[in-house]
């Protein structure tokens, strides 16, 4: 089949598939998570987006000299080879089934709001697994009905954004709007920002999509640098003014305990009488956003391990698929290691487990941007690659907030992160060692 027949995403599809990819679950529970941060978590918004914004032009910049299908994973391997490639695939694969954790903890937060007895751990951590296991389901019918329930959610998630942001604009217009918590230096700390700044990448997750698609976008080397900077631009203003809206005019003790801060906020200015059923109303729009992210994501977790185990980096028995051309063993391996981290953290509230999985998720994510915004730089470096010097410090800048958003990510992620980087570095070893051993083997 011809490039010109399978090329169907344009500007305005690969726009709309980082937007799609990046607004999930992050924006209604993050206002809980950083609520306790103040100012801190605005500026550590502003850094998130500028350092966003550079690992946007990292992979805008790749994208163009390189257009490879697979993203972070192909430039780690034109960069650095099959081995660090392989690390930011498996690090990329466990950030796919921690962040759908995350996102299972998002939407069972916000059903607790339509069905009180959900705010249970017990009863909201069952229901979390039984909703990953309804979309594993989904997906294991094929790629038919996970699009159809995809298109259905991402023309609904932005509604209830679009509340938020109108009704704070009606607040602040009409002059009722509280004071703002009063902005101290003193009170500004590099932890507090660089936690902060952890925190909100998780809302900036997917900045990459439009890059791993590229064997079915229309002249990719135009289109998709301009879909990644223009995506991760409009879904940061997005986010910021939520999020800003709900920090800044609520208190912050009531927002760190709510396990549905959007609806909330809009319960606690909604005009005149239905208050109540507003707030029902937005946190039924935001389960299903939360819904539709776990879905595509859900969708990602099983054909990553699929597509390494057609490389033979991971196990032969995961790149069968079924007869509906799913790879239903490789949904079932990243369905079942998401419920064993949720069953295994029943003690911590909806707030901590959200938190935590979002902290973990990013932390294995940022292996696969330091690894992109490496490889720019020595591509550049060994001149394999063309770029001004504006572009080098892009990649520069890229890199170092990867590193920042590392540390602020705080120990317990950190650790981890290395202990589930240093499985995947066992598995390698163990897995080219026995494919050393088949091929010195002589055939009978």
């Amino acid at each position: 089949m011809s490039r010109e027949k399978t090329a169907q995403l344009g500007l305005a599809m690969c726009t709309a598939l980082v937007v799609g990819n990046m607004i999930g679950s992050g924006v209604f529970l993050l206002p809980a998570s950083l609520a306790p941060y103040g100012w801190n978590a605005i500026i550590g918004w502003l850094v998130t987006i500028a350092g966003g914004l550079c690992l946007a032009g990292v992979f805008a910049a790749l994208s163009r000299r390189l257009p490879l299908e697979g993203g972070a994973y192909a430039y780690a391997r034109a960069a650095f080879g099959p081995a660090t490639a392989f690390m930011v695939a498996w690090s990329y694969w466990i950030a796919t089934w921690v962040g759908n954790a995350g996102l299972a903890v998002a939407t069972v937060s916000y059903l607790g709001v339509l069905a009180p007895g959900l705010q249970h751990p017990v009863a909201g951590a069952l229901t979390a697994c039984g909703l990953v296991w309804l979309l594993t389901f989904v997906n294991c019918m094929g790629v038919r009905s996970a699009g159809g329930v995809q298109l259905v959610t991402a023309i609904l998630k932005v509604l209830p954004l679009a509340a938020v942001i109108v009704l704070a604009a009606l607040v602040l217009g009409g002059g009722n709007a509280p004071p703002p918590p009063p902005l101290n230096l003193s009170d500004l700390t590099l932890p507090a920002i660089g936690a902060s700044a952890a925190l909100t990448l998780w809302a900036l997750l997917g900045l990459e999509s439009a890059t791993i698609p590229a064997a079915r976008v229309k002249d990719p080397s135009r289109t998709i640098p301009r879909a990644t900077l223009l995506g991760t631009a409009i879904a940061s203003v997005i986010y910021l003014a939520v999020c800003g809206a709900v920090i800044l005019l609520m208190p912050a003790a009531e927002t760190a305990g709510s396990p549905a801060p959007l609806a909330d906020f809009v319960a606690r200015y909604w005009p005149g009488a239905g208050a109540d059923m507003a707030r029902k109303v937005v946190a039924a729009f935001a389960v299903i956003s939360a819904l539709g992210a776990m879905n595509g994501w859900v969708m990602m977790q099983g054909e990553m391990p699929y597509a390494m185990a057609r490389e033979g980096q991971f196990p032969g028995f995961l790149a069968k698929l079924s007869s509906r051309g799913v790879p239903v063993r490789a949904h079932i391996l990243s369905s079942s290691l998401l419920t064993a981290l949720i069953l295994t953290n029943l003690s911590r509230s909806t707030g901590e487990l959200f938190t935590f999985f979002i902290l973990l998720a990013t932390n294995a994510n940022l292996v696969a941007y330091l690894a992109s915004s490496a490889a720019l730089l020595w591509l550049m470096a060994k001149r394999k690659m063309t770029g001004s010097v504006l572009l080098g410090i892009i990649g520069l800048l890229g890199g170092l907030y990867s590193i920042g958003a590392l540390v602020g990510a705080g120990p317990e992620a950190g650790l981890w992160g290395l202990a589930l980087l240093a499985v995947g570095g066992v598995w390698y070893a163990v897995n080219r060692a026995l494919a050393a051993r088949r091929v010195s083997e002589p055939s009978v």
